[in-house]
């Protein structure tokens, strides 16, 4: 039987969630599962799964007799494409505060999962980007595999990285969460344990095998019986040397200037991609993850975000690369300002200010300090769509077309 075939036990009190099928929580034995199930819809969130997770790991956390927390997608190709961002423009029209609900309950779940105190395993196969990666991103046990396309492409649409996207993107080595952010390029499975986003590497044809190993066995035993042993080369380490140097600093025009005037071809063609992007949302990008990296935990990062978020989808940008990229679908997003020297630093420092009694303000616990950052795979490395999708997932298959036209 498929990972994606169970079936599920809805009680009378069950969310609209569960009612309408859009998340099948399950049980089996000692495994709890959360089996996201849009699969027309690339498994994209919704505000009701958002609540229905959040109140199940909540249930479970209590059981005794839950052993373990397993996160999947139904269907062929993803995981997670992150939010429908067809709701967050009609919200940004006609309900901003219904958009403010749904980040703060999102943000609540990524810091909740973060914090579960059982293990929490991810199979992060095929397409995990946006809202996918907060669910994912935070697991104790996150598992890719050779299909694994995994990134945050909110710069495409004039938002920011949020669901501890700019806690994870800052604590990547040296400054490739930089460019991925910028330039809102995806990541292989192999560069996600590289980069510190992932564990252990599964071959896709092994994730059954795996799914019912956790039911009778402990999940590091479990993971360890599939894993691979050598994880293939990570395509982004070879292309650290330029991103490094082209990414350092603080300045925006800065970092662009350097791409453009690098020897190296992909050093160029990053700054043809970002320079399509909403200028100031990159210009936010780049200053909420360097007040990222300062910060001591996801909690006061995703209390940034929240301040981000709300400030972003109030401006212009949100709402013009949204009905750009998937409601007129012209490509051609007006964005205002047009040019990075015309983005103010008030206008940016402006994005962070305290929201007084809208703060999102999660709860502490007592952890264990962070340790620097030093990505360490637990396994060694080797050297050296189609559909009318609204959700980010669409905004990553819009730019493989183009460039394959």
């Amino acid at each position: 039987m498929s990972h994606t075939e169970l079936s599920t036990a809805q009680s009378s009190d069950a969310s609209s969630a569960e009612l309408s099928g859009e998340v099948l929580l399950q049980r089996d034995g000692s495994l709890a599962r959360i089996i996201l199930n849009r699969p027309k819809a690339l498994n994209a969130l919704t505000h009701d799964m958002i609540r229905s997770i959040a109140a199940a790991l909540t249930d479970w956390a209590d059981d005794e007799t839950v052993q373990t927390v397993l996160l999947t997608g139904s269907g062929d190709r993803a995981l997670c494409a992150g939010g429908d961002i067809v709701s967050i423009y009609r919200d940004a029209r006609t309900d901003p505060d219904e958009n403010a609900r749904f980040w703060a309950d999102e943000y609540t779940l990524n810091a909740q999962i973060k914090r579960y105190p059982k293990p929490f395993v991810a199979l992060m196969d095929r397409i995990v980007l946006g809202g996918g990666v907060g669910l994912s991103g935070h697991a104790s046990h996150r598992v890719v595999t050779e299909r694994t396309r995994l990134g945050m492409p909110e710069t495409t649409i004039g938002f920011v990285p949020d669901v501890g996207g700019t806690y994870l993107y800052s604590r990547t080595p040296g400054e490739l969460g930089t460019h991925l952010a910028l330039t809102a390029a995806t990541m292989t499975g192999s560069d996600a344990i590289a980069l510190g986003l992932a564990d252990s590497f599964v071959d896709s044809t092994r994730l059954d095998s795996l799914v019912e190993a956790l039911k009778r066995m402990p999940v590091p035993a479990a993971i360890a019986e599939y894993a691979e042993s050598t994880v293939p080369a990570a395509p982004l380490l070879a292309e650290r040397t330029w991103i490094d140097e082209c990414y350092a600093g603080n300045s925006l025009p800065g970092i662009i200037d350097r791409l453009q005037n690098s020897p190296v071809a992909a050093a160029r063609d990053a700054a043809m991609a970002i320079l399509a992007k909403s200028p100031t949302a990159l210009t936010v990008t780049l200053e909420a993850l360097r007040r990222a990296r300062e910060l001591d935990s996801l909690e006061a990062v995703l209390e940034q975000e929240y301040r981000v978020s709300l400030r972003t989808v109030a401006g212009h940008d949100v709402v013009e690369g949204i009905r750009a990229q998937v409601i007129d679908k012209d490509r051609n997003p007006n964005w205002q300002p047009s040019s990075l020297d015309a983005v103010s630093g008030t206008d940016v420092q402006a994005h962070f200010a305290p929201l007084g009694e809208r703060e999102l303000r999660l709860p502490r616990v007592h952890v264990p300090a962070e340790p620097e950052t030093s990505v360490q795979p637990s396994t060694s490395v080797e050297p050296g769509m189609t559909g009318e999708i609204h959700t980010t997932g669409e905004l990553r298959q819009n730019t493989e077309r183009k460039a394959t036209a």
